[in-house]
């Protein structure tokens, strides 16, 4: 009798949209490093959708999927046209941003304080999905300010889910104090509630349960992943990009062998090479792949050489071949099988 692969949840790992942090560079990248792992946009409003830029704004290679777009926004119209515009384009996935607690989401009535509002997050989400037929999933909190700790929760899925029929909830384990902490603070501050969210899963087995917040490594994720459908890692995977390499193996089983660190830079140069033909600054690439040799003898000069270089007028590939060149590969390939 042959053997069936595990029917794993598409969320079962994702990487969190970040402002400044998850663009179309960062996620080229990561993809070379895992194939399963579900990535995100950065945050885009619906009204820099609608007027703004969206090639810039919505600009993705096809080897990005699967890629979500996460949309900020409180118009339940203006989120299906942009909801449209995303799938048109090509996106997997249209994420609604219902955690950020910034002042500026905040005064734009969108965010984490929509958490307040789930008759409304309601009608968003169910306009969207009248006009697209791609998964409309929720990324939120536990609660804001003095919500109770689980009863608001379950208030707001439930109505979210039977109302608007998103039936994946991508929950941050902690509150959102939009009261008293800055948004860096709301990061690490409030403390982290796993049960809450594991109880939420038990309390609607039926929905996709997806917990993010203060996931180090994937020996943390698959504890995680005992309660819930799937984990979403943040600063993480964008400090340390190279524990992405065996995720496809440790969650998803798959057999095939993770690439050298070296052999992932190589193959991203290519990709460094078009985008620089087309304009793009060589430090807006490079940035995103500084912890790639994290803990590993060279990773200093590796750094080094592409924060001082990269920067410059000019700067090509060969300064990503001269810093690659700082880092021993013996060294490399050695911790590559024990990290």
């Amino acid at each position: 009798m042959t053997a069936t692969a595990p029917n794993f949840s598409p969320w079962r790992l994702c990487v969190a949209p970040m402002m400044d942090w998850t663009d179309r560079h960062e996620r080229y990248f990561l993809r070379l490093l895992t194939r399963r792992a579900r990535l995100y946009t950065e945050m885009v409003t619906t009204g820099a959708v609608i007027h703004g830029d969206r090639d810039r704004l919505l600009a993705f290679d096809p080897h990005e999927h699967p890629v979500a777009l996460q949309l900020g926004g409180s118009d339940p119209q203006a989120l299906a046209r942009c909801a449209e515009i995303g799938a048109r384009r090509g996106y997997d996935e249209i994420n609604l941003n219902v955690g950020c607690p910034s002042d500026r989401v905040r005064s734009g009535r969108f965010g984490a304080c929509l958490m307040a509002e789930p008759d409304h997050v309601a009608r968003c989400i169910a306009a969207m999905r009248d006009r697209v037929a791609l998964p409309v999933t929720v990324k939120t909190r536990i609660g804001i300010d003095d919500m109770p700790d689980w009863q608001g929760l379950e208030q707001f899925v439930s109505r979210v889910a039977d109302v608007g029929g998103s039936n994946v909830f991508i929950v941050h384990a902690r509150k959102a104090w939009l009261e008293g902490l800055s948004p860096r603070e709301n990061r690490d501050v409030p403390p982290l509630r796993y049960d809450i969210v594991y109880r939420l899963k038990q309390h609607f087995p039926q929905l996709t349960v997806v917990l993010n917040g203060g996931v180090s490594d994937l020996a943390q994720a698959g504890e995680h992943l005992r309660h819930v459908d799937g984990v979403m890692l943040g600063r993480a995977a964008y400090q340390n990009p190279w524990l992405l390499a065996t995720a496809d193996a440790e969650l998803f089983g798959d057999t095939v062998q993770p690439r050298s660190r070296h052999d992932i830079v190589r193959a991203w140069l290519p990709y460094v090479a078009y985008e620089l033909s087309r304009g793009t600054r060589l430090a807006s690439m490079t940035r995103h792949v500084l912890g790639l040799f994290q803990g590993v003898p060279g990773a200093r000069r590796f750094r080094r050489h592409l924060s001082e270089r990269a920067h410059l007028s000019g700067a090509g590939i060969e300064v990503v071949e001269e810093a690659l060149a700082r880092v021993p590969e013996q060294y490399a390939d050695t911790l590559q099988r024990t990290a």
